[in-house]
């Protein structure tokens, strides 16, 4: 049986780098950035624009899930809430999967140093960015997800941690 396993986490946390990370420890495994989906300029955040976004990730899962080829297929986003992940899921035609709902978490303090890293020297992230990171930790300690504290780990790690539950 596949396993679909969701990382999330505000940004900055290290989801993509972890994702990348466990992307070379699973066989036959294929790694979705939520951001792939929606990647705008300026971004447009309003319920017609979420729901699109919902919609293409899940057009994406549903096409994974359905190849042959993978067997782990390993998508990270922004999922703040618990509806946004259930709205995703709730489109999956496929129900013969594994599911794994994971939660990189850190302190503030760590995040605004990831983060201030990332904007430094180029514009990866607006000026807003630390604010808005900060706003959200506090959602994913609430989630219905496994969680890891990346505050003291490298992406290495973290996708180790991930690599060893779902294995």
């Amino acid at each position: 049986m596949k396993n679909l396993i969701f990382i999330n986490g505000t940004m900055g946390v290290g989801k993509t780098t972890t994702s990348k990370e466990l992307l070379k420890m699973l066989p036959n495994s294929v790694f979705l950035d939520g951001d792939w989906v929606w990647y705008s300029y300026p971004v447009i955040t309003n319920e017609e624009t979420f729901k699109m976004a919902e919609q293409n990730m899940s057009f994406v899962l549903n096409n994974f899930l359905a190849c042959s080829a993978y067997e782990n297929i390993i998508f990270c986003s922004v999922m703040y809430k618990e509806v946004n992940i259930d709205d995703i899921l709730s489109m999956i035609a496929n129900k013969h999967y594994n599911l794994f709902k994971f939660s990189l978490v850190c302190s503030k303090n760590v995040l605004s140093e990831r983060i201030a890293k990332d904007t430094s020297g180029n514009l990866v992230r607006g000026s807003t960015a630390t604010d808005q990171a900060i706003s959200l930790l506090s959602n994913y300690t609430d989630m219905n997800t496994i969680k890891i504290d990346v505050g003291e780990l490298a992406p290495k790690q973290a996708a180790n941690a991930i690599f060893n539950i779902v294995c």
